[in-house]
Parts: C-alpha cells; sequence; structure tokens
C-alpha cells in the first residue's frame, strides 16, 4: 500500500479545517470514497470522532428533505369517553358493508370523543406494485377518493363532535409514494398529498393515549403479533393491517396491557380481495374496536364483530 499523502495528525486538522469530505479530498487531490475510508481508519486508531458539517447554503437548499408530510407521533389525553377506533377499510365505489353500517350506527349511539381511521382506508387497487390479476378491473383513483370521502363524511355526520385522527397505512401510502416516484416535480402543489383530500382528518404515523395506548396501522406480523405488539413496545397497542379482529391480554411485574387488532371494515370476501386470495380461506374477521376511557384508565378493549348482516356487541346481536 503506498504511503498517505498526509499524516494521520495533517488529516485530522484537514477535516477540522474543513468539515466534510468533499473539501478534505479537494485539498489533498483524492477520490471521496478514499477520503471517507481514512477518515474510518484514523477515528478507529485514535479513538476519536470526525464530524461532518453540513453548510448553511447547503442545508438550506435541501431543509425540505428532511420534513415529513405527516405528523409522526400525534398524542392525545381523555380522562372519561370512548374512542372508535377501524382499521382496513380499503373503500371501493358502491360498496357499504356491515361493518361501516354498524360503525355509523354505533357512533351515533357512543357519541365518541375521538374516531380513529387506524389506516388502508385508501386501497389504491390501481396503483399496487403487484400486477394486475387477467383481465380484472379496478376502480379508478378517483373514484377511490370519492369513495373514501362520502364514507369518511358519514362517520363524521354520525358523530359531529368527534376529534379525527387517521393512522396511515401501507396502502394510504400507496397514493403520495406513486406520484412522488413519478412526478417529483409537483412537490408541494395542492391534491398531490394525500391528506390535501381529507382536511378534517389530522393523519400521523401514530396515535398516542394517555401516553399508556398506542394506536397506529402496524408493528409486528404473524398470528402472534397482538401479543408481540405490547410485549415489544411495553404499551397497550392496537393494530390493524392484518384484518384478524381481537385483543390479546398480557400481563407482568407492571400489571395489564392490551394487543389488539381492529380487524377490517371491508367485508373479507369483498371485490378488494377477490381475485388475489384465489378463493382461499382467510383468519379475519370484519368488524372494529371500542376504547372506553374511566378517570384516564382504559377498560378492557370491545370488540364488535360482523356476523352476517348484524353486529354481535355488548352481548346483543343488532341488525345492520
Amino acid at each position: 500500500m503506498p504511503a498517505p499523502r498526509v499524516s494521520d495528525a495533517e488529516f485530522i486538522e484537514l477535516w477540522k479545517t474543513h468539515k466534510s469530505a468533499q473539501a478534505v479530498a479537494r485539498a489533498v487531490d483524492l477520490a471521496v470514497e478514499e477520503v471517507y475510508k481514512r477518515r474510518r481508519r484514523i477515528e478507529a486508531r485514535h479513538n476519536i470522532k470526525l464530524k461532518s458539517e453540513v453548510r448553511p447554503e447547503v442545508a438550506e437548499r435541501y431543509k425540505h428533505l428532511s420534513q415529513t408530510e405527516h405528523n409522526p407521533r400525534i398524542s392525545i389525553d381523555i380522562t372519561d369517553g370512548v374512542i372508535m377506533v377501524f382499521s382496513d377499510a380499503h373503500f371501493w365505489p358502491g360498496v357499504r358493508t356491515p361493518a361501516f353500517r354498524a360503525f355509523c350506527m354505533l357512533a351515533q349511539k357512543l357519541k365518541p370523543k375521538i374516531i380513529i381511521n387506524n389506516g388502508d382506508a385508501f386501497d389504491g387497487a390501481s396503483i399496487s406494485r403487484f400486477p394486475r390479476i387477467g383481465w380484472d378491473s379496478k376502480p379508478s383513483i378517483l373514484d377511490e377518493l370519492t369513495a373514501c370521502k362520502d364514507h369518511l363524511g358519514e362517520m363524521q355526520e354520525a358523530a359531529p363532535k368527534a376529534k379525527l385522527l387517521w393512522c396511515l397505512g401501507n396502502h394510504d401510502q400507496r397514493f403520495e409514494n406513486r406520484l412522488s416516484a413519478n412526478v417529483p416535480e409537483f412537490q408541494g402543489i395542492g391534491g398531490f398529498r394525500l391528506n390535501d383530500h381529507f382536511p378534517d382528518w389530522k393523519t400521523g404515523w401514530s396515535v398516542w393515549v394517555n401516553n399508556d395506548v398506542v394506536i397506529k396501522h402496524r408493528f409486528r406480523n404473524g398470528i402472534h403479533a397482538t401479543r408481540n405488539n405490547t410485549a415489544a413496545s411495553g404499551k397497550s397497542m392496537v393494530t390493524g393491517h392484518l384484518h384478524s379482529l381481537k385483543v390479546t391480554p398480557l400481563d407482568d411485574y407492571n400489571g395489564t396491557r392490551w394487543g389488539v387488532d381492529a380487524g377490517t371494515l371491508a367485508d373479507p370476501s369483498g371485490p378488494q380481495f377477490r381475485d388475489y386470495l384465489e378463493d382461499n380461506p382467510t383468519d379475519w374477521r370484519s368488524g372494529f374496536i371500542v376504547l372506553t376511557f374511566k378517570n384516564g384508565q382504559m377498560l378492557w378493549p370491545e370488540v364488535a364483530r360482523v356476523v352476517g348482516n348484524q353486529i354481535d356487541f355488548r352481548g346483543e346481536l343488532t341488525a345492520v
């Protein structure tokens, strides 16, 4: 290996002066990759950290890249009241499922303080990364957005005083991901973000309730996801994504917490899933979750489960 053009001490002084690999590379006439390698060797040999510093004009030029379009975490507090959580509605035009009708009916009755859309209200079938199946027909983006607006609007009418929150799901992300990947020049123009079309719903990646309950679209996967979610997070956690609709308690030295799957507001045999399921059975259940808080403490989460054209809730079957 040829001798280095500058000693370790000289390299360290150059780095302290220039604070970037590009500037040091120009000063010693080396490739940037070689400067990075030399920096790592010196850091390991001398047990030091050579920090980089972004020039102000560069930081200003690219500051938009560090800005997220959605809230990373929405924090709320509730002492007494009800939160209704639905997930994976995959709204399609012309389809009003029993679970959706039951949700609106119970929202009128329970008068929730908060409604949480826990992801995948928008399906994005026509912009899926998966190839078309045969000659199947999918709704347009406009038709799907209209269906979402109609359904979410009915929920608002059923509980007009409820705070409206939306934890984004992987299907919801299809809308912006497709646009940002294909027409990045249109960034910042109205209508190119999903929440431009739903101004009444505050979007984020997760909702934290009283710092004890975390609601987000997905975390762990598999048949034991609900238990693994709360075991890994140390919080009660409500997720969707897996469509399984269930409540799993977990007790340890800290007391009881719950892992909850909010199921799907869609019909498991609906047109959104019919072709790619290939008539296979699913461990999916249609319904939603009701969370009740007393004195700031969450009671045992309740499941509202669809049975045919009825809703099974609090020991009663009610036609919807």
